[in-house]
């Protein structure tokens, strides 16, 4: 996390993009309580029960209005990242505004999904830097297009959720930083078919969040949750008829859900002076 914080506080900004740096984005006394991975943030503090459920969405989102609709019903604010292929499909174009319009955080996941890094190689870049940037920048544009606000989008789940320390410095050039799920719960595992070999039912992915929160002496303190928006035909077993239920169970358990940048103490735009310090205080 050193190296991380290091790069934080020297990183460039690209032209055209906001003017704050990533450290700017996430105070180092919010950081410092944070868990990484290859540089990107996969949990928040947890010293409260504060965690953010996090959706993402590529080429289907069959899940997004019913999952809209159970975050309304229940005033929660979520968070959203989407591809270029998920904006395209133009019945997603209104639920993205509807995003915004409800007050939920929403930002990019890549314009082309692109694989950063091999899996088995995981150091080895397999992407130009500008070829990286290019792509985030359309998958930018097009969500501001929509009505999203470039000066709020603080940060970027990468494709895939499979990034390294070369991706989480160009994104911080770019005013970003890198997060990803916090793993243990499986419940990134939603999107597989009915048929894959590793499929996990959805009533088991549910039951296996609330297991291990309560298995762990910290629960699901800081969680990044991450679920999807659609997962196509190829899975009728769907996980987004759980969301509310599950959502409930969270709450009725002490916990407060919220947008990822509540969670990581981010609640000023970049053209306002940074807040340094989480919206809420320990103990």
């Amino acid at each position: 996390m050193a190296r991380w914080l290091m790069l934080l506080l020297v990183a460039p900004v690209s032209a055209g993009f906001v003017t704050s740096r990533p450290a700017d984005i996430v105070p180092e006394s919010v950081a410092t309580k944070c868990t990484f991975d290859h540089g990107g943030i996969v949990r928040g503090p947890r010293d409260r029960k504060y965690m953010a459920m996090i959706f993402t969405g590529g080429e289907h989102g069959e899940g997004t209005e019913s999952i809209l609709n159970d975050l309304a019903s229940r005033g929660i604010k979520a968070s959203f990242f989407v591809t270029g292929d998920y904006i395209r499909k133009p019945e997603h174009r209104d639920l993205l505004r509807r995003m915004i319009a409800e007050g939920h955080y929403v930002g990019p996941h890549s314009d082309a999904h692109l694989l950063y890094c091999p899996w088995d190689d995981r150091p080895r870049t397999l992407v130009a830097e500008a070829q990286f940037q290019a792509d985030l920048e359309k998958n930018i544009a097009d969500l501001v297009a929509l009505g999203a606000s470039r000066e709020r989008m603080r940060f970027f789940v990468p494709p895939y959720e499979w990034y390294n320390e070369q991706i989480v410095d160009w994104a911080g050039r770019m005013g970003l930083v890198v997060i990803s799920f916090t793993p243990g719960t499986r419940s990134n595992a939603d999107y597989l078919p009915d048929k894959h070999p590793r499929f996990i039912a959805s009533e088991q992915i549910y039951r296996g969040i609330l297991e291990f929160e309560a298995r762990q002496p910290d629960g699901l303190h800081g969680f990044l949750l991450l679920l999807h928006l659609g997962v196509g035909p190829e899975r009728t077993d769907k996980m987004h008829r759980y969301v509310g239920r599950l959502a409930d169970d969270l709450r009725g358990r002490g916990y407060r859900l919220v947008r990822v940048d509540e969670l990581l103490g981010v609640r000023s735009p970049a053209s306002r002076p940074v807040v340094t310090t989480p919206s809420w205080q320990p103990d």
